[in-house]
């Protein structure tokens, strides 16, 4: 019962933890592809449409890199969730800066030499940190699954111990009580047919030896009142 205790917290730990640190990569490296799409929106003169696609993932971006930063719980997490941060902060300056009416409208050059590469890598530092919580919850799962096997083994244990237990237990009250009784049974029954003498051996020293006592005395007080008449 505690190893399989142990074993659902520590799965819930993995979906509070890990999972929810993952699921947060995720959406970062989807809202940051957002954000490519609008600055490509914003090279082609379309300055309304981009800067709302960039504002809504900017949004997006910082809330669950906040959220990861609250919820570190792997050895090595804090720096990776600080090189985003920073990588992030370089990739936001370039597209902070106007576009539309500049030099930079249309110029494919600049984009693939600094904001693209900016770009990638943002999402290598996200891809990173995926890994990371990946690699733990590979761990932990690889923990449980051994768990489980030593789960398994107590109750195994246990079930083999009451089938001993109550086969010895059987055979104890067999030898000790039901036989001596039908023993009794016996030989009452073939002193009242045959005048058999009652010889019982009863080999303990409790009620049952007690009562063959009191039949042999008893069958040995009629044998005597029969013999005397």
């Amino acid at each position: 019962i505690y190893e399989l205790s142990t074993i659902g917290s520590s799965v819930q730990k993995i979906l509070d933890e890990n999972y929810q640190s993952i699921h947060a990569a995720k959406v970062m490296k989807e809202s940051l592809e957002r954000q490519d799409s609008g600055i490509l929106l914003l090279l082609l003169g379309k300055w309304e449409e981009g800067r709302d696609i960039l504002a809504s993932a900017d949004s997006l971006f910082e809330e669950k890199l906040n959220f990861a930063l609250n919820n570190i719980t792997v050895e090595g997490e804090q720096e990776q969730l600080r090189m985003i941060q920073s990588d992030y902060h370089a990739f936001k300056e370039l597209w902070k800066r106007p576009i539309v009416d500049t030099e930079r409208e249309g110029n494919l050059d600049w984009y693939f030499t600094e904001v693209h590469r900016s770009f990638l890598e943002v999402k290598k530092s996200i891809n990173e940190l995926i890994n990371l919580n990946d690699g733990s919850m590979y761990q932990t799962a690889s923990t449980l699954k051994n768990r489980s096997s030593r789960a398994i083994m107590p109750g195994i244990i246990a079930m083999l111990s009451a089938f001993v237990f109550t086969f010895i237990f059987t055979y104890l009250v067999n030898y000790y009580m039901i036989s001596p009784i039908i023993r009794i049974t016996d030989r009452v029954n073939k002193f009242i047919e045959k005048r058999t003498p009652f010889e019982v051996r009863v080999e303990t020293h409790d009620e049952i030896y007690e009562l063959a006592k009191a039949i042999d005395h008893l069958c040995g007080s009629i044998q005597s009142e029969e013999d005397e008449s």
